[in-house]
């Protein structure tokens, strides 16, 4: 599949998956309407049914350490924790979604980018009630990246609102684990890698809590 057809088969999943959302004349926002500032925890707004959304420095918050089985491990438990200081791409997936399938080469393409830079990706395997078909997904397409297996996506909850419903969606958190951007649909490697590698080369600071 040539570049240009995929991102077509991208688009075009991605508005069917997401029509529920209300349609705006702008794909993108930046500034004080997309995130509560009133509060010491981040809380997800998305003005105007935006479906990519970014948050300045100075107006990001924290989220909740959250956890979940390795997907790949059942006697293993991934926490975000666990990536301390690390640029984490947080994506929900499943193997039922068409839009998941079709950008998980992209996403292994960035995990494997941001690796040597102090990145991951880091899965979030929902609404797969047999974990053996999404271990086989996860096989048969050489993914390397870790993923919780969580079918309910209990971990929303932790993620500040980011609404459950949207599959797949992508939340880029930056070394202090706060969110620094949100894709409210499939990505593509490079804009996904183009958004994650400013996050990377952010000046170091200290982590909030």
């Amino acid at each position: 599949m040539t570049r240009s057809s995929k991102l077509l088969a991208i688009t075009t999943a991605a508005l069917i998956s997401l029509s529920a959302l209300t349609a705006c004349s702008k794909d993108q926002t930046v500034g004080q309407d997309a995130v509560n500032t009133q509060g010491g925890s981040f809380e997800f707004y998305s003005p105007g049914g935006q479906l990519v959304i970014t948050y300045p420095i100075e107006e990001r918050k924290p989220i909740k350490d959250f956890s979940g089985p390795d997907l790949m491990d059942d006697n293993h438990e991934i926490h975000l924790s666990d990536f301390d200081n690390q640029v984490v791409v947080l994506n929900a997936w499943g193997q039922w979604c068409a839009p998941c399938r079709t950008e998980s080469d992209d996403l292994q393409e960035v995990h494997e980018k941001i690796q040597p830079q102090g990145g991951t990706v880091l899965g979030i395997n929902v609404r797969d009630f047999n974990p053996q078909i999404s271990r086989d997904f996860h096989n048969d397409n050489g993914l390397t990246y870790p993923s919780i297996y969580d079918p309910p996506f209990r971990t929303a909850a932790s993620l500040g609102g980011v609404p459950s419903s949207v599959v797949p969606s992508t939340i880029v958190l930056d070394r202090q684990h706060r969110p620094a951007a949100v894709f409210l649909r499939a990505i593509t490697a490079n804009e996904l890698m183009e958004t994650v590698q400013k996050i990377l080369d952010e000046e170091p600071q200290a982590k909030t809590s």
